[in-house]
Parts: structure tokens; C-alpha cells; sequence
């Protein structure tokens, strides 16, 4: 396996793309063939009615438990819950559970907006950039963060002018990142309530604004009704922790530390997703956990797959990719995480090619 230095990406993307046949419309009839895009209604109505029920079960327990520094334990538990939900959302948005479009944005609209408190067309309107371009600098949202410097033109930028303390988290930025995901939860609710009151547009604007109202205010009313207000400050400090670090460790591995795309280089759709992606091996458990991200090259590469689907489509990705020389990256979970803190660390460091493994590693992937 050849290395390429960063300096090279542009001339041997050019070199090779025009050359490279469309892989990804043979892949694609091979997906479709094997019946991999099928719906599966039975999981996901399983998982749509189970959603309120367990999330009125735990509000139940927290009436009957009542002010006592016990609703942390319910504080802990409420923060999971909301999270596998939060992905139940993702699956919807990504129109993995019903055939109508219309059908996936409303129980997107339920379960972000009124389970869960996260603005709808916010984040389709990340997410959706960050899909069409992962990795890639200055059209990909999510890796362009207030906090964290994930290329070293931003590591370089906010060096400057800075001394001390303040360079010395910059340079160690990566050990930092899982501490900052305990803001993580508080900074979505944020982002949505912002984006549904600002003058972008944005479909469904009162929906969205109802939904979130009522879920926000009448979450926050119920909280300081049954508890005091220290407790109910805890409760809130670790529901919102606990959920925004679930978040991140599910998010954070699928990209960081994979290659970075310069602005101005176009790649085609099979290598794009595949090269800018890592999945995360493990058992059905993993895969339960992760609400079906850690096959995020196969989420990429058909984002309307069913999440039963992922687990079985990756064998058949991960063999048609090495047959036509893409290179397929899989990791175990805590390998993920040490690689994602390095990699974030050596940006904050200045290091011009901050991730020796991938910047792009067999020149006929590009």
C-alpha cells in the first residue's frame, strides 16, 4: 500500500477520475438485486411504537420517584432512551422506513421535534450537505466546528495571535473532545430553536415552532414542577451531558481522522463516500448501540437502506470494493476513538499532514 502525501491528491484525483469507470451504478444493481432495499415495516413499527411508550414509562417512574437525587439514575437512563430515538429519527429522515416521503417527514417531524427537541429541517439542511460532501473542506458542515479544529487552515487560524493557555488547548484539542461533547445536547436544542425562529427558510416552520415549544417548555415546566431546583439542575446537567456524549461517541468515529478533500477536487460518487468513511466492527449489540452508524459506508453509499439491512449489504460492499482496488476501512470501536483523538491532536499541533494513514492511500483509490 502506497501512501500519497497530501500535495498529491489534486493532480492524481484529476489524473485518475476521468478514467475511472462508474462503479457505483454496477454496485447499485447488485444492491437492488440481492433485496437489500426492501422496507421493513415489522422492525421499524416495532421501534415507532415502543419509542413513546418507553419515553411515558420513564416520565411515570419519574413522578413516582419524585425529588429525590435518584432522578440522576432517571436523568442517565432518559439520555439513552432519547438518543436510540434520535437515531429512530435519523432513520426516517433518511426515508429508510416508509416508501412516502410525506410519511418519513412526518414521523421525523414527531419524533425530532416533539420526542426528542431537535429541529427537523436544521439538521436535514446539515446533514444533508454533509452526505453530498463528507470530509470535504469548506462544503462539509461537520467539520466545520466553533470549537474544534479538524484541518489545519482552521488549527492555523486559531493559533493566531494566541499564547499560553490557550495554544496549549488548541495543541491538545483531541484529548479535549469528549469533555466538549458533554455540551454537545444542549448546543443541538440551541441550533434548532435558532434555526426555527430565524429567517432561513424552512418548511413546516410552525409545526417545527409548536413541536419544539412543546416539547422544550413543557419538558422544562415538568421537570421544576416534580423536582427542586438544584435537583432538577442536575437532573437536566446530566440528561443533556449524558445525551450529547451518546451522540458524539456514535457520530465521532464515522469521519474524523478519514481523508480531507480539498475544495476545489471532485471525486466520484463510490469513492467519495467510501474513502471519507469508516465503519466500526462489532456484534449485533455494536450495532444496536450505534443505531446502525458504525456501517457508515454502506449508510452512505445508500442512505434509504433499512438499518436491518446494513450489517449483510457490508459484506458485499466491503468484497466489490476490494475487487475493484477502493480502499474499505474498518476499525474496532475504542481503535476509532484513539484514532479520531490523534488525528484531532496532530491538527492542533500544526502538523501540515496531520493524519499519516489516510490522506489518500492507494492511488488507484482516488
Amino acid at each position: 500500500m502506497t501512501v500519497i502525501p497530501s500535495g498529491q491528491i489534486r493532480s492524481t484525483v484529476r489524473s485518475t477520475t476521468p478514467k475511472t469507470p462508474n462503479r457505483y451504478t454496477e454496485l447499485s444493481r447488485q444492491v437492488m438485486a440481492s433485496g437489500l432495499m426492501r422496507r421493513r415495516y415489522g422492525y421499524y413499527w416495532a421501534k415507532l411504537i415502543a419509542a413513546p411508550l418507553v419515553i411515558a414509562a420513564l416520565l411515570a417512574a419519574f413522578v413516582v420517584v419524585g425529588d429525590s437525587w435518584w432522578q440522576l439514575v432517571t436523568a442517565a437512563v432518559l439520555a439513552v432512551v432519547l438518543t436510540q430515538v434520535a437515531m429512530l429519527g435519523h432513520d426516517a429522515a433518511h426515508r429508510q422506513i416508509f416508501r412516502s416521503g410525506r410519511w418519513n417527514d412526518w414521523t421525523t417531524l414527531v419524533i425530532g421535534n416533539l420526542l426528542v427537541g431537535m429541529s427537523y429541517g436544521w439538521w436535514q439542511h446539515k446533514h444533508t450537505r454533509h452526505h453530498a460532501n463528507p470530509n470535504k473542506i469548506g462544503s462539509d458542515p461537520d467539520i466545520d466546528l466553533p470549537v474544534i479544529a479538524f484541518t489545519p487552515e482552521q488549527a492555523d487560524r486559531r493559533r493566531a495571535g494566541r499564547s499560553g493557555p490557550l495554544r496549549w488547548l488548541i495543541a491538545h484539542q483531541g484529548v479535549l473532545f469528549f469533555p466538549i461533547l458533554l455540551l454537545e445536547g444542549l448546543s443541538l436544542h440551541a441550533s434548532s430553536v435558532r434555526r426555527v425562529f430565524s429567517r432561513e427558510p424552512l418548511r413546516r416552520r410552525p409545526v417545527e415552532i409548536v413541536f419544539l415549544s412543546v416539547r422544550i417548555v413543557g419538558y422544562l415546566a415538568f421537570v421544576f414542577l416534580v423536582l427542586s431546583p438544584g435537583i432538577a439542575f442536575a437532573f437536566l446537567g446530566v440528561q443533556l451531558g449524558l445525551f450529547g456524549v451518546y451522540m458524539g461517541m456514535a457520530f465521532a468515529p464515522n469521519h474524523k481522522g478519514m481523508p480531507l478533500v480539498p475544495a476545489d477536487v471532485k471525486v466520484d460518487f463510490l469513492r467519495r463516500q467510501v474513502l471519507m468513511s469508516r465503519n466500526i466492527r462489532g456484534s449485533r449489540l455494536l450495532d444496536t448501540a450505534m443505531g446502525g452508524l458504525n456501517y457508515q459506508i454502506e449508510h452512505h453509499l445508500f442512505p434509504s437502506m433499512p438499518r436491518p439491512h446494513l450489517r449483510e449489504a457490508s459484506g458485499m460492499i466491503s468484497a466489490f470494493c476490494r475487487e475493484h482496488g477502493v480502499a474499505y476501512t474498518e476499525t474496532g470501536l475504542w481503535q476509532s476513538y484513539g484514532i479520531v483523538v490523534r488525528y484531532i491532536n496532530r491538527v492542533g499541533l500544526g502538523e501540515r499532514d496531520p493524519f499519516e494513514c489516510p490522506l489518500l492511500v492507494q492511488r488507484a483509490t482516488v
